[in-house]
Formats: C-alpha cells, sequence, structure tokens
C-alpha cells in the first residue's frame, strides 16, 4: 500500500511541474520579442520621435453593403416552370429570371382573343345596319316633305333609326369591355413572367422548377454591387468633424494590402441617445467588382487637420492602467513615460507633451516591455546606434 501512495505522490509532483512549465513556456506571438538567452534584454524595434506631418483621422468600421439589393418576388401565385439564374449570375434590367406556369392563362388570352374578333364584327353589323336606316329615315323625310308619306310612317322609319344608332354604341361598349378584359389577361400573363427589376448579379437563388410559389416566396435576391457602402457609428465628439463629400481610404481584411477609395454621401442628423453616435454612409465604387457585399471594411477619414508636429509610430503607444505612453529606452533600458497624445491617423501619433526630438522609443515589442527591462535593438534604429 505504501508503494502506492509514493507512486501517486510522485506521480502528481511530475504532473505539476510540467503544468508550471507549460505555463512559463512562451507563446508563438511573444518569441520574436523574448528575452534572448545570455541576459542581453528583450529584442524590440525603435524609431526616434521626430517632428513630421501629422494629419486627424477617424476610423469607421463595418461591413460593406450592397447600394442597391432586391428580393424578387412573384406578383402572382403558381407553379414554377423554369428558372433561368443561378447564383453570381449576372443580370440586366429586363431579363427573365423566371416562368411561372401559364398554359391556363393562354388558354383564356385566346378564348379572349376569339371573344373580342366577335365584338369587333358586331360592331361593324350594327355599323351597316345604321347606315342602312338612315338612308330610309332621310328618304321617308324626302317623301313626307312631298306629302307621299304620312307622318306617323316618318316617325316609324326615325324610330327604327335611333334603335340600329343604340344598338351600335352598345356593340362598340362591348368591344371596349372585351379589350379591357383582354388587357387584364395579358397582365396576369406577363406577371407569370418574372423579371430583373434592376442590373445587377444573383446573390441567392431561393426556388427550383416545380416548386408551387405565391406572392410572399421570393424567387432570388439580387445586388447592384456598382457602389458599396458602409454605415457607421461616428461619436459626437468627431461627428462634427466629418462633413459630407469628405473623403477617405478603405482597407479590406479579404484584400491586404489594397486600398480603395470611399466618399461620404450621408450623415445623419439624428443621435443614437444611448451611444451618442450617428449613422455615417461612406459609399465605394466598385467598378471592377473586387469587393463583395458583407466584407468586412475599415474606412479612415481625414478630418482635415494637417500640421508639422512632434511624431512616434502609432504602435509605440502603449496604455498601463489609466496611463498612456510609451517605453523610452536609455542606456539598453526601457523607461515608461506618460505622454499626452494630440492628433491621430493611421500610422503616426501627435506627441504633444512628455517627449523631446530625438527620444528614442520602443514600437514592435513595446506591449510585452515592463518599466526597467533590459532591452536590444533590433533592425535599422540599432545600427544608427551603433554608429553614433
Amino acid at each position: 500500500m505504501n508503494r502506492k501512495f509514493v507512486l501517486a505522490g510522485v506521480l502528481l509532483l511530475a504532473g505539476f511541474i510540467t503544468f508550471r512549465l507549460y505555463q512559463e513556456w512562451p507563446s508563438d506571438d511573444d518569441a520574436a520579442f523574448q528575452m534572448p538567452a545570455g541576459g542581453m534584454g528583450r529584442s524590440v524595434s525603435a524609431a526616434p520621435a521626430e517632428y513630421g506631418a501629422v494629419s486627424e483621422a477617424v476610423t469607421l468600421v463595418g461591413s460593406l453593403r450592397a447600394q442597391a439589393q432586391v428580393e424578387v418576388n412573384p406578383r402572382v401565385g403558381g407553379r414554377v416552370e423554369s428558372v433561368n439564374v443561378d447564383i453570381g449570375d449576372a443580370v440586366s434590367e429586363g431579363d427573365l429570371l423566371a416562368q411561372i406556369e401559364d398554359d391556363e392563362l393562354v388558354q383564356q388570352l385566346q378564348q379572349s382573343d376569339a371573344a373580342l374578333d366577335v365584338q369587333i364584327a358586331m360592331v361593324q353589323q350594327r355599323e351597316l345596319e345604321l347606315r342602312n336606316q338612315d338612308v330610309i329615315r332621310k328618304r321617308a323625310q324626302g317623301l313626307h316633305d312631298s306629302g307621299l308619306m304620312s307622318s306617323e310612317e316618318l316617325e316609324q322609319a326615325q324610330t327604327r333609326y335611333d334603335i340600329a344608332h343604340s344598338q351600335v354604341n352598345l356593340a362598340r361598349a362591348q368591344q371596349v369591355q372585351s379589350e379591357a378584359g383582354q388587357r387584364e389577361l395579358q397582365i396576369r400573363h406577363d406577371q407569370m413572367r418574372i423579371t430583373a427589376p434592376m442590373d445587377g448579379f444573383v446573390g441567392r437563388r431561393f426556388v427550383d422548377p416545380g416548386a408551387a410559389v405565391n406572392a410572399s416566396t421570393p424567387i432570388v435576391t439580387l445586388v447592384n454591387l456598382t457602389t458599396l457602402k458602409l454605415v457607421a457609428a461616428v461619436p459626437e465628439r468627431e461627428l462634427v468633424k466629418v462633413e459630407t463629400g469628405a473623403t477617405g481610404t478603405v482597407y479590406v481584411d479579404a484584400l491586404p494590402g489594397e486600398r480603395f477609395e470611399g466618399r461620404v454621401a450621408r450623415i445623419s442628423p439624428l443621435l443614437d441617445p444611448q451611444t451618442r453616435t450617428a449613422q455615417v454612409e461612406v459609399v465605394v465604387p466598385n467598378a471592377d467588382f473586387r469587393l463583395r457585399a458583407e466584407m468586412f471594411a475599415r474606412v479612415e477619414l481625414s478630418l482635415g487637420s494637417n500640421r508639422q508636429a512632434l511624431r512616434v509610430p502609432r504602435v509605440a503607444l502603449v496604455v498601463r492602467g489609466e496611463d498612456e505612453g510609451v517605453y523610452v529606452l536609455r542606456d539598453d533600458t526601457a523607461h515608461f513615460t506618460k505622454i499626452r497624445t494630440g492628433l491621430s491617423e493611421a500610422d503616426w501619433i501627435e506627441i504633444t507633451e512628455g517627449l523631446a526630438v530625438g527620444d528614442v522609443v520602443a514600437t514592435m515589442g513595446a506591449n510585452l516591455l515592463r518599466d526597467g527591462d533590459p532591452v536590444r535593438v533590433i533592425g535599422e534604429q540599432a545600427s544608427e546606434d551603433s554608429t553614433s
């Protein structure tokens, strides 16, 4: 029994030691900036504080959306006979997307055509009868004026003319009614053809041939990708600096290294009372269709301020507790120095207090440092320091 307890204790001790070693083992992300062997200090990149151009900018993030997106539904119910497009297909306005079975309506249209032909023939017949009664009426009027026909016979001729005239009007009205019915059938028949309401691409397809659909059943979703938009919430203190028409640079994670142009198209006049932000819509031209809807994107908008100022690379900025600062490198040691910042942009940040021109600050690897850590500068700054 004692041997079993001893063995169990040894195993527990070994497991504990392994766990502690695992905890202290550096991660892959930290490997490039770990303390090298020999106690030479952590490896970091560095750059001097220098005067240069800085411009105030705001970064908006969000997903790109199609400027126009339409879910195409049928206007009448029925069974789908064919679907002529699929996901990714380009379509033009008026292209046939799908066809609903129309055999019954085709039959009704043929019957309507025949009925309309009968009405047209009836109108022609009634018009001929009217002309004939008009001749008889005029002849009776002449005979009555010559004293060869009585007034009673003249009145009978006039009555037959009036009846023929009313029958012509009735036949013409029936023809108009038949034509209206035929147009209604033709409209219903045309609605069996589901066409594209705009130019674009098929984003989704919902049905296949044989499916029963009604007016609430979507057939496809069309998106126009010629222009995309990003809608983002902007804090009120920065909103007052953003103007309609302002331009910016758009970055998309799916296309690293590529830049696109964006323009502020709309600014909401209402702020969200909870977040104190307002929506800003940035439009992004996409003539070559490199961008896709729902891609994650960032838009950097210049707010117009541009001046010469003391600056350091933005990557040098670190936050320790409630303090913003940088690590100034002196005598191969990192010293945390509180700073006050001004304008900020994608790559640089203005320093208004805490640094002087020529102060060397840690850049890559700064977030891994602690005040007083020994450091070893790698990269171009290291070679510059050695020459000086």
